[in-house]
């Protein structure tokens, strides 16, 4: 079926190309217009922290996500000349934004700091920031600077855009040394690199659509472009590679793009869909942040899937025989500028090559090295048992944005807690009932637990507004802590306000009391999407095994596979809690410890990476699985597989750690500990998973690698690998027969 679209696509190739010059168009169009449509937010539906949302919207026209906080530098904050003043101002700069409304000025140590409350959502409201700072720019007054969610927003746009090209600029640079390493100077190397680039842009387009009716995170773009970036590069190298294999074997122009579709394009078609499960099923987690990331994610190898099949083969036909010539670096260096084709290589040559001695020197003594091996990544993946989450982190900006200047004014002079401060909401049931005594007594109960709480830092609350509504039926305690919103101890301070705190007060019966803000919805946050987790892994880990059972046809290549693979990301997750909040390495990375790593993160590292890592493990296997077919003696396929892919994976793994640079290197701590995690797991998976744990245990399950019952074979649909008991070569593998193995053949 594969082999009959190809030649269909090829038939078509004029439009194929056309219609992909119109995606690269229109990607950079959107890469233009995204980032108004983005924004960070925490909210989930459904839980406390979200009604108490509703509630104040309902009852005090204000959203905390639309709330900014502005910070007046004065001499004499106490001063009441100097507060009636900056509160007038304040209520003066707030009628730049539409729905504001000024809030009663704090003093602080150096500062006075108020709100401006809008009903706009976090996306919205960003986009009036620059309005406010205007406004506040008047001659003969005291320095003001504005902070708060959405300015913080509003900030970091143009760092996520500039982190973006600085990701770019080193990334492809790399890619394309690493190209010409491997395939010389050549017109091969631009294939990879036109097809990542109509990769992502397709992507963004689906993107730029998806956010208009979706609520998107601001990651999604760096997300796409440098994931993207890393994926589509390998999998169109991996195609190339193939694809000048086939012409060194003498096969006409379209006859080689179809054997290399129907090997390289089916494995890039298995692992991206393997890269898509894994992605697609965040999607399902009832929590709006993380399914935003899972869609942007999964239009990744989607994108991949459909590049693939369209344009892959139809660069390769304007490449053509000739193009697929290279004159290697070393021979230019030399003087030497002749361009060749990779030479085939028979069985004999194979077994003399440097991976396939590898192996072999592994499956000799395979214990050592499966045990070791073992043993390297359970100590790597110990760590994750101490892993402290947190929501997000306001530290973890970078320090020169005028909204983190903002924070640290406040944090210095009231506390961290001050700009995210937790509203417990009471919604009396009825108007001018928060003023009745049971009720009033509950709230000052509340209030005086809450003032001996040692966490907090400002209880504010009273019987007018900005407490009170002016239907008097809503009533609102705001409580600033000593932490940010993120850090354990505010959790656990919010966990006690709503487990102890508000029943303590004794509300009456039809009085409803909801703890919102940023603490709160944090909580909320980890809790709802930590507890679908272990769905998300049970239905990737099926999933994944089944695809891989097809791709395979074997019964314990797919779960080697997966268990294999579980135990890389434990040990990448665990090697990012040691740098990312025990700080091992931290500097040398330029990573703001915060103590804590972002609790999103583990979640989109186990997706992303469980279906990365299968993209080396299916064209490692895939060749093995060739080589098996060909002749049926395990521990020759096992090194022959090594051997025709060990330095295509080493190349393809660069490739990707080089994408993934772009977000180390960025001045975003998230983003940052999310490139740490993805270079950690390729550089695991590609060298002591596939160089020595993936060798080792095929030696020890030797021909049961290759094993699928015929009655399960039905089931998918796909041929029967029986086990070959008394198998001349298997035999003379396990030394225990007389038969002489087969003669080797060409592969």
């Amino acid at each position: 079926m594969l082999e009959r679209w190809t030649r269909a696509v090829l038939r078509f190739r004029l439009l194929v190309l056309g219609l992909a010059l119109a995606l690269l168009a229109g990607g950079v169009v959107a890469s233009q217009r995204l980032p108004a449509l983005l924004s960070n937010s925490f909210a989930v539906p459904g839980t406390e922290s979200d009604r108490a949302a509703t509630l104040l919207e309902r009852g005090f026209g204000e959203r905390t996500d639309g709330t900014f906080t502005v910070v007046v530098s004065v001499p004499r904050p106490g001063d009441r000349r100097v507060q009636r003043e900056q509160q007038r101002r304040l209520e003066r700069v707030a009628e730049a934004i539409p729905t504001a409304r000024a809030g009663e000025l704090q003093s602080g140590a150096g500062v006075l700091y108020g709100t401006v409350a809008t009903r706009l959502d976090l996306q919205r409201a960003k986009g009036y920031a620059d309005d406010l700072r205007r406004a506040l720019d008047e001659p003969g007054q005291p320095p003001a600077v504005v902070t708060g969610p959405p300015a913080i927003q509003r900030d970091l746009d143009p760092v996520f855009a500039s982190d973006l090209r600085r990701g770019e600029a080193i990334a492809l640079p790399i890619a394309l040394l690493v190209l010409l390493a491997l395939l010389g100077v050549s017109f091969a190397v631009l294939v990879p690199v036109a097809v990542a680039a109509c990769t992502i842009s397709a992507a963004l387009v689906a993107l730029w659509a998806l956010a208009h009716p979706v609520a998107m995170v601001a990651y999604v773009t760096n997300v796409v472009e440098l994931i993207g970036l890393g994926l589509a590069i390998d999998y169109s190298l991996l195609v190339v590679y193939r694809f000048r294999e086939e012409v060194a074997r003498g096969h006409p122009r379209d006859e080689a793009i179809v054997r290399t579709m129907a090997t390289a394009g089916r494995a890039v078609i298995a692992s991206a869909t393997a890269v898509a499960i894994g992605l697609a099923l965040l999607t399902l987690i009832p929590v709006p942040f993380i399914r935003s990331l899972g869609i942007a994610g999964v239009l990744i190898p989607l994108a991949s899937i459909v590049a693939a099949l369209t344009l892959q083969p139809v660069l390769l036909s304007f490449l053509g025989t000739r193009g697929a010539r290279g004159i290697a670096l070393g021979d230019l260096a030399r003087g030497r500028h002749v361009s060749t084709l990779p030479e085939p290589r028979d069985a004999a040559a194979v077994d003399r090559g440097l991976w396939a001695r590898l192996a072999r020197a592994i499956m000799r003594r395979p214990w050592p090295f499966l045990l070791g091996g073992t043993a390297v990544l359970l100590a790597a993946a110990a760590p994750l048992l101490a892993i402290q989450l947190t929501p997000g982190s306001i530290s973890g900006i970078p320090s020169s944005l005028e909204s983190s200047r903002g924070l640290a004014l406040l944090r210095d002079s009231v506390g961290p807690g001050a700009v995210t401060p937790t509203h417990i909401v009471v919604d009396a049931g009825r108007p001018q009932a928060v003023d009745t005594g049971p009720t009033r007594e509950a709230i000052d109960r509340l209030a005086d637990a809450l003032f001996g709480e040692p966490e907090v830092a400002v209880v504010a609350s009273g019987r007018k507004s900005p407490y009170v509504d002016e239907s008097g039926r809503y009533a609102r305690v705001i409580v600033a802590g000593r932490h940010e919103y993120g850090d354990p101890s505010s959790q656990r301070l919010v966990r006690r306000i709503r487990g102890e705190l508000i029943p303590g007060a004794r509300f009456q019966a039809g009085v409803t009391v909801q703890a919102g803000g940023a603490p709160p919805q944090g909580v909320d946050f980890l809790d709802r999407a930590y507890a679908a987790l272990p769905w998300l892994v049970a239905a990737v880990l099926t999933l994944t095994f089944v695809v891989l059972l097809r791709t395979f046809r074997s019964l314990l290549l797919p779960l080697k596979a997966v268990l294999l693979n579980l135990l890389s990301v434990a040990a990448a997750c665990g090697l990012l809690v040691a740098v990312a909040q025990w700080g091992v390495g931290a500097g040398l990375v330029g990573l703001e410890q915060t103590g804590a790593v972002d609790g999103w993160i583990p979640i989109l590292l186990f997706a992303t990476l469980f279906g990365l890592s299968m993209d080396y493990e299916v064209f490692l296997v895939s060749r093995m699985r060739e080589s098996w077919d060909h002749v049926p003696e395990n521990r020759r396929a096992v090194a022959h597989g090594l051997e025709r892919t060990g330095r295509i994976i080493t190349a393809a793994a660069a490739i990707m750690i080089a994408a993934f640079l772009g977000f180390v290197l960025g001045g975003v701590a998230a983003l940052q500990e999310l490139g740490i995690g993805l270079m950690l797991a390729v550089l695991i998976d590609a060298t002591i998973v596939r160089m020595a744990l993936v060798p080792s245990l095929m030696a020890v399950l030797g021909r049961y690698n290759w094993w699928l019952p015929a009655r399960m074979a039905r089931v998918l649909r796909v041929a029967p690998s029986p086990l070959l008991v008394g198998d001349p070569a298997l035999s003379h593998e396990s030394g225990r027969g007389t038969g002489a193995p087969p003669p080797p053949r060409p592969m």
